[in-house]
């Protein structure tokens, strides 16, 4: 009996494979993942407001590495004073002709308990050139290795999957989700 030669990648080889872009992800990208990701358990007023609701990365000029979109972050101190509606406020953040990955820290309301989960957003729209497309999504590996622990994962190609906060909150945990943001769905 003839035996395929059959080839199946080493993790080894799988990961350089996902690494093909050879962006690096910046220590201040992984900063503020951990930052957003461990809550103290009793923070100050101080602490509180300087926390990250969202933020958006992006590529740097020589698309080397992952770095902070400058500017592009809500606060949890903005809520209520220059940001009512959070999701909405991130929406309006996204570029609408280039990719961007982002976090954003969804609190939201089962049949069950209240939650907070960080949700991982690769915004890949259909209008972002395709150059740019292949970067980033060849280099999402990159990022999503470093951001540990991260339950949700949701890529989005359009502002049409952003509207409506009801795809969110499917993302977090379907019918079983009764708010999100402290707004009812």
């Amino acid at each position: 009996m003839l035996q395929k030669n059959t080839f199946t990648p080493s993790n080894q080889v799988r990961n350089t494979l996902k690494q093909a872009s050879g962006v690096k992800v910046t220590d201040e990208v992984i900063t503020v993942f951990n930052d957003m990701k461990v809550r103290k358990a009793q923070p100050n007023e101080d602490e509180k407001k300087k926390r990250k609701k969202a933020i958006l990365f992006c590529l740097s000029k020589d698309l080397k590495n992952i770095v902070l979109d400058d500017g592009k972050e809500i606060l949890v101190g903005d809520l209520g004073t220059t940001v009512q509606d959070p999701y909405q406020h991130f929406v309006k953040m996204l570029p609408p002709n280039d990719c961007r990955y982002a976090l954003y820290d969804a609190t939201y309301e089962t049949k069950e308990t209240k939650k907070e989960d960080l949700v991982f957003i690769f915004w890949a729209p259909d209008s972002a050139p395709l150059k740019s497309k292949m970067i980033y999504a060849s280099s999402k590996d990159a990022i999503k290795r470093k951001f540990e622990g991260i339950k949700h994962e949701w890529q989005v190609n359009g502002f049409e999957d952003l509207k409506d906060r009801h795809t969110l909150a499917e993302k977090l945990g379907g019918s079983s989700v009764v708010s999100l943001e402290g707004a009812p769905l």
